[in-house]
């Protein structure tokens, strides 16, 4: 028999199928999400609130989206006026993890002890990273965390110092495993060079990327500063987004550190997770393709209306970059990414293509509203812009969810702690039964004289 002569290549969809009836007759809680599109509430945390909504008298109403790292706002912590901060991506990464905004010194000291730990175990990079490199760069990433639990004595210690030492060692070598992977994968399947800068001592986290990715290192104090703003955006976000739910699973069941780290990196891949950015991208070339006078904006709208009715682009009848699991009247990161990428676009052939992004991000709604009669909550969401401003930063479109990892492994170390202090308890829910009625097993001799019998009718 060949192999796609099983019946389970013939009826995949059968096989696994659920009637959708079901899910509502037992009040199924599908994506952990309640009848009104929030969140089945199935934790507490310290960490961060993501506020995008209102209850009033039992009924979901929109409001600003705010989003507080240990309650100080993202807007007060992340200010794109001042040009002169430097560990920005830094603080926040000392805040969320401490509990507590740092001192001078205590930033000092931060700063000093995530650059120690950027080295990477010797021949890390020859024997592991450029053998046998996979074609995507998350699954790199993933793969080199794994490994990088066999470089370690002690990856078996849940103790809080062995904890704090792998994350801080994880914040600093992430983004390091990102560039070399990187150009890593370029050589293996796009015949470039393989390019291994070695790092600089003193330089921030968003310096670190820019000096070992741009052939000749060279980078403006603007360039870094909004690269680093990026990364604030992107450290944390909740208990509640899949990747950090993952983690936190993976945590509760007392897995090592390695192993929750990877999990987390492999679910922010997912296309409907990090990896979304990516159709976000397509879609914005699609219409730009599609769209002669992108200033047009009927013309605009006529396309947007074709996505909308499913008759362009992937015609799934979504608009990648608008709408949000949380945020209904805004997503603040969204409007932070912006007025840096109004700041990168200015004066340049960028301006263009942020007009379009701004026009695509107001239409929408309405289109939304006449084509379906949707009464749906649509905000831009933070993957509307932030491919846009890595764009205008040079940084490759391989990079951008691995460059998500980088910066989102500080709100996973956080939450890995809180699993391991307050959980106490493996994350297990129900799934109800949809099976058959209990079935009589047959001997296996008369299943195979069955079979004979099949073979020898046909």
């Amino acid at each position: 028999m060949l192999e796609h002569d099983l019946d389970l290549y013939k009826h995949f969809y059968e096989i696994n199928a659920i009637d959708p009836e079901l899910f509502d007759r037992f009040d199924v809680k599908r994506g952990l999400r309640n009848s009104d599109g929030t969140g089945v509430m199935a934790g507490l945390t310290n960490i961060a609130n993501v506020h995008g909504y209102i209850i009033v008298d039992g009924e979901k109403c929109p409001d600003e989206g705010r989003l507080y790292y240990r309650g100080y706002d993202i807007n007060d912590l992340v200010d794109t006026t001042d040009t002169t901060k430097r560990w920005n991506f830094e603080e926040i990464a000392y805040l969320i993890l401490m509990g507590q905004l740092p001192t001078a010194g205590e930033l000092e000291l931060f700063v000093k002890n995530i650059g120690a730990k950027r080295e990477l175990p010797d021949g890390f990079t020859a024997s592991l990273i450029m053998k046998d490199t996979p074609p995507d760069l998350m699954n790199l990433m993933s793969r080199s965390v794994l490994l990088l639990y066999a470089a370690d004595a002690q990856a078996e210690d849940r103790s809080a110092e062995h904890e704090i030492n792998t994350a801080l060692s994880l914040i600093a070598q992430l983004p390091r495993i990102m560039v070399l992977g990187h150009y890593a994968v370029r050589a293996r399947y796009q015949g470039g060079s393989m390019i291994m800068h070695r790092f600089i001592p003193g330089q921030s986290t968003a310096e670190t990327i820019l000096s070992m990715l741009r052939i000749n290192r060279e980078f403006t104090a603007e360039e870094a500063r909004i690269l680093d703003i990026m990364l604030c955006l992107h450290a944390e976000h909740g208990g509640g987004n899949n990747s950090t739910f993952t983690l936190r699973t993976l945590s509760s069941a007392d897995t090592d550190a390695y192993s929750a780290y990877a999990g987390a990196i492999g679910s922010l891949k997912g296309l409907r997770h990090g990896g979304a950015n990516h159709q976000v991208l397509a879609m914005q070339r699609d219409i730009q393709e599609n769209v002669k006078n992108w200033a047009d904006e009927g013309e605009v709208a006529d396309y947007l209306e074709k996505i909308v009715r499913k008759e362009a682009f992937d015609r799934t009848g979504l608009v990648y970059g608008m709408g949000h699991a949380v945020y209904t009247a805004s997503d603040p990161r969204a409007k932070i990414c912006k007025e840096s990428a109004a700041r990168l676009a200015q004066g340049t052939e960028y301006q263009a293509t942020l007009d379009l992004l701004s026009l695509i991000e107001r239409l929408t709604p309405e289109i939304f509203e006449k084509v379906k009669g949707s009464g749906k909550f649509l905000c831009a969401n933070v993957d509307m812009y932030s491919g846009f401003v890595y764009k205008m930063l040079g940084i490759p479109e391989a990079l951008f969810t691995p460059m998500f990892a980088s910066a989102r492994i500080v709100g996973w170390a956080a939450h890995r702690f809180e699993e391991i202090v307050s959980g106490k308890r493996i994350i297990r829910p129900a799934y109800k039964s949809t099976m058959l009625d209990e079935q009589i097993l047959a001997p296996l001799l008369e299943r195979m004289a069955s079979d004979q019998n099949g073979l020898s009718g046909a």
